[in-house]
């Protein structure tokens, strides 16, 4: 394939949250194909803090004074084609689709929520499956979209609604699941320039053979602690599902949040075994992985993807959680771990999801190898090839 000249766009330029880590695994690959890559960001970088890219790359600013501020040296790099992961503005991403060929990799719900959680809080958070417009305006309130302040309200709706006018001007969007597939599908994004590729787990790679897991009674959640990703269901559900199974389970947590407080005071409650370790790194997650029986994934949001899962995949470890977004991209049941129903999410479904992976050992065991051969199926090669055909295709690459 003829080589590109890549220009990405990302808001940041340290590792602050999984699309700078994923860009921070998928640039090297890149050039190790032989393309040239430049990094624009919306933000520069906060010294002494790792960064998404290293010295060999061109690197521009938009806080030197947006695109009018770099858009002479922009230029003069000649990019091929842009492939923009959300900047801060809106306007700087109009810029760039004015100029270049542009593939959009959509990691969230940009132009389709006006919150961007794409859940109610109100009567009990669920997912909303509404299509993005002014009803939002009249639900964001009564259903707790987000806050309380009518100017955010405001002022984040013309911000989606300027990201979604974009939506027919993008040569490609690229998605990660099934579920945003069809989200911007139904957005109005041309089924011809939607693509779906599959994301990689980029902090594990699998074990070389499925590994053997002896029994723990360890339940773990790694993530943030908000109501949203499910936090005040899963102390109760995890009670639900031991005394259903006549045996103590202990709840682990790995992640930080506002929930932290009132779990650990549900838990106590529920005279619930509990460990909360706060963030961890790389390691010490995949230590709590090997330790545990089951990961627990109570998010009541539609998560894109779900990541976390794959990670624990790679490991042996499967899963439950809420037939939610992507997660039932990777989370199978009865192969990969096992569904709750998601409309609305319970913890009593949720315990029963429990139940069904924990009560019969040769059940879990099976589960076990399926986590792994799942995960096994997200590769980072074919990851790589297909964002390389997308692009190539969106720049015209001959015979691309």
């Amino acid at each position: 394939m003829t080589t590109m000249r890549i220009l990405v766009a990302c808001t940041h330029q340290n590792l602050v949250g999984g699309i700078e880590t994923y860009l921070h695994d998928l640039l090297p690959a890149l050039r190790a194909r032989g393309h040239a890559v430049g990094l624009l960001t919306s933000f520069a970088a906060v010294p002494e803090r790792p960064r998404v890219a290293g010295p060999e790359l061109p690197v521009w600013s938009l806080d030197r004074g947006g695109w009018a501020g770099v858009s002479g040296e922009v230029e003069a790099w000649r990019p091929d084609v842009v492939f923009l992961h959300g900047l801060d503005a809106p306007a700087d991403e109009e810029a760039l689709v004015e100029r270049y060929p542009t593939a959009l990799f959509a990691h969230g719900h940009n132009g389709t929520c006006v919150s961007g959680t794409r859940t109610h809080a109100f009567p009990t958070h669920r997912p909303c499956g509404r299509r993005f417009g002014p009803a939002c305006l009249a639900l964001y309130f009564p259903r707790r979209c987000g806050g309380l302040n009518p100017v955010t309200m405001t002022r984040l709706y013309l911000i989606q609604k300027r990201r979604a006018g974009l939506f027919p001007r993008y040569a490609a969007v690229i998605v990660g699941s099934r579920y945003l597939a069809d989200e911007y599908r139904d957005h109005g994004v041309p089924a011809e320039r939607l693509h779906r590729v599959p994301l990689f787990p980029t902090g594990q790679a699998p074990d070389p053979a499925p590994p053997r897991r002896p029994r723990t009674d360890r339940v773990l959640m790694v993530g943030r602690l908000y109501k949203e990703k499910g936090a005040h269901l899963l102390a109760e559900a995890v009670a639900r599902a031991a005394a259903r199974l006549g045996r103590a389970l202990t709840l682990v947590v790995a992640g930080e949040g506002p929930e932290r407080a009132a779990m650990q005071a549900r838990a106590a409650r529920l005279n619930l075994p509990a460990e909360f370790h706060g963030w961890v790194g790389p390691e010490r997650r995949a230590e709590l992985m090997r330790g545990a029986d089951l990961l627990a994934v109570p998010s009541v949001c539609p998560e894109t993807f779900g990541l976390v899962g794959v990670e624990a995949g790679c490991l042996g470890l499967p899963a439950a959680g809420f037939a939610v977004g992507g997660v039932p991209d990777w989370l199978v049941a009865g192969e990969s771990g096992e569904l709750a129903p998601g409309d609305p999410p319970t913890a009593a479904a949720l315990a029963d999801a429990l139940w069904r992976a924990l009560a019969d050992p040769d059940h879990l065991r099976r589960l076990s190898a399926g986590a792994w051969r799942t995960a096994r199926t997200f590769s980072r090669e074919a990851h790589v090839a297909a964002v390389e055909a997308v692009l190539a295709r969106t720049a015209g690459v001959p015979g691309a």
